[in-house]
């Protein structure tokens, strides 16, 4: 299989599941994903998905931010901007104390007040150029 160039996303993982002193199992486990697919990410083999990236960055106590500038996702002068509210979301998914009904809620409050205060782009949304969180499912 032939690597996929998603930037230096599977060496940048590498070395943050090492600084984190994870094992790739252990990681895979925390991050929800099978050691085998993790294992394919990190030899370039593989490209996640944005939620995927948010499971790992969650598991290793990073930004998905950062994670989507390293797969070229989003691009880094987006980042910049995007920070505040891609990390009030992350934030809110990242926090262990609430659960998921909890999580989905308060993202939902947080877009309608961004919504009702001019800023028409949902950050819990996918946009054209970024993405502020990974896709989540909604009812229509």
């Amino acid at each position: 299989m032939a690597s996929l160039h998603v930037g230096n996303l599977g060496e940048f993982l590498r070395e943050q599941r090492r600084s984190a002193q994870l094992s790739l199992r252990q990681l895979a486990e925390a991050a929800g994903v099978s050691n085998p697919y993790l294992s394919q990410i990190e030899r370039g083999l593989r490209k996640p998905s944005a939620e995927i990236l948010q499971q790992i960055a969650k598991a290793l106590r990073i930004s998905a931010e950062t994670l989507y500038v390293q797969a070229g996702i989003l691009e880094e002068r987006d980042a910049d901007e995007a920070r505040d509210e891609v990390s009030v979301g992350a934030a809110i998914l990242a926090d262990p104390s609430i659960n998921e009904q909890q999580k989905r809620a308060l993202l939902q409050i947080y877009a309608s007040f961004r919504k009702e205060n001019g800023h028409l782009d949902d950050p819990g949304q996918a946009s054209s150029s970024r993405p502020a969180q990974p896709p989540r499912k909604t009812e229509a």
